[in-house]
């Protein structure tokens, strides 16, 4: 797969790029909960801009597969560099809360979609490869990478230099990695203009039309919610112990947990198809996410939030692995981005209700939420899953291609289920 040619040319800056992702929500938690003194205010502002990226990202995604990633990324970098300073510039200034909110939605807004155009540029390669469940393993694994530095080292500014050191290197880092990554422009998908195949006049095909994608949809909310219920409960939980500074480690094990899984299944061959591998990391995760409330003590809590993201990545990788297959090209970017979005729009509600939970209730009733998320996703996912599977089974897109030495396509269907 690393072969692929042009691959390297967008994996570096593309991973430069999206470390601010994971570096956003708890930047702003951080922040916000020094200078306010709540949980609850910090929460909802990172709510705010969570939201917000949910609600635009899918557009973003949609204007990349029209007029290409370059156009998006460049224009987009600018506008989130400039609104996280002036959302860090208010909250040192003791701002009211409309302010706050205000900053938030083009903070949120702007985030540049790094892992979608990242998988985009995959699939334009890749398609019909059965290299493609392997890059998006592998995508999952460079995804949580990100969320091993990206808490620890927002963390560790925030708490050992400033509370606004966070937001100021994940400003930084989106910049220059997003500038780095436009200049990629040879390796992006190719534009298809206002037609679904690229003619002008042609009818285009929306992401969201496909039903299999809303169920998805759905369902990576489930996934938002463990995120973002994590990183307010540990960081509750770590300040009620007095330890604070234990909170990008605790969630680094959890996505260190994440990322190992993620390497298992881009390396061992797969016996089920991507439904039920899908339907199975859910279970687990609904399972595991289940105990994090009664714990309290950092390394059972270690060892539960390790087990945690175990799962998390068969659940991602498969979801990823069934849009590649039931979304035509020229809607790829934008249905990829909806995924992310809808793990944003997640993670913005699991902010915001543990944040008050954790005000009110204390940490632990936090961990409730990420529960109530993930049984929402796998019973959405049990009841409707007969949409990711098309009539005649085999893999969403059909058949998947394995090129012979005769260059003549060899074409064998692949279960979903």
């Amino acid at each position: 797969m690393l072969r692929t040619p042009g691959a390297w040319t967008f994996l570096l800056p593309g991973f430069v790029a999206r470390q601010p992702f994971a570096m956003l929500t708890i930047g702003i938690i951080l922040l916000l909960q020094d200078t306010t003194g709540s949980y609850g205010s910090a929460g909802v502002v990172a709510a705010t801009a969570g939201v917000s990226m949910a609600l635009f990202a899918p557009q973003s995604g949609r204007l990349a597969d029209r007029f290409g990633q370059r156009a998006v990324l460049l224009p987009g970098a600018v506008v989130h560099t400039a609104s996280v300073s002036a959302l860090i510039a208010l909250a040192l200034a003791d701002a009211p809360m409309w302010a706050l909110l205000a900053a938030a939605v083009p903070t949120g807004a702007s985030v540049p979609q790094i892992g979608p155009m990242v998988r985009a540029r995959w699939a334009a390669r890749l398609d019909g490869s059965p290299l493609m469940p392997t890059a998006a393993a592998f995508e999952s694994v460079t995804d949580e990478f990100t969320f091993v530095v990206g808490p620890v080292l927002a963390t560790a500014l925030c708490t050992q230099v400033h509370p606004a050191a966070g937001l100021v290197a994940e400003a930084a880092l989106t910049l220059i990695g997003g500038l780095l990554f436009a200049a990629q422009h040879r390796t992006q998908p190719p534009v298809t203009g206002r037609g679904a195949a690229g003619a002008p006049g042609g009818a285009r095909t929306s992401a969201l039309s496909v039903p299999g994608v809303r169920v998805l949809i759905v369902a990576f909310l489930g996934i938002g919610s463990v995120f973002g219920g994590m990183q307010v409960s540990l960081t509750a939980f770590t300040e009620e112990i007095g330890n604070p500074g234990v909170n990008g480690v605790l969630y680094g094990i959890f996505a260190a947990g994440n990322m190992l899984a993620g390497v298992a299944c881009g390396v061992v061959a797969a016996k089920h198809g991507p439904l039920r591998r899908m339907i199975l990391g859910y279970a687990g995760l609904a399972l595991s996410v289940s105990m994090l409330w009664s714990l309290h003590s950092v390394i059972l809590l270690g060892a539960l939030g390790l087990l945690v993201g175990l799962f998390i990545a068969p659940a991602l990788i498969s979801g990823y692995t069934l849009v590649d297959g039931l979304v035509p090209a020229s809607a790829r970017t934008e249905a990829f981005t909806w995924l992310t979005g809808a793990v944003a729009l997640g993670q913005a509600a699991a902010v915001t209700v543990a944040g008050r939970l954790a005000d009110t209730q204390g940490a632990s009733a936090g961990f409730l939420v990420p529960l109530g998320g993930t049984v929402l996703a796998l019973a959405t996912l049990l009841t409707l899953r007969g949409r990711l599977a098309p009539a005649g089974g085999g893999h969403p897109g059909g058949l998947i291609a394995a090129r012979g030495t005769s260059g003549k396509d060899h074409r064998s269907p692949v279960p979903v289920d």
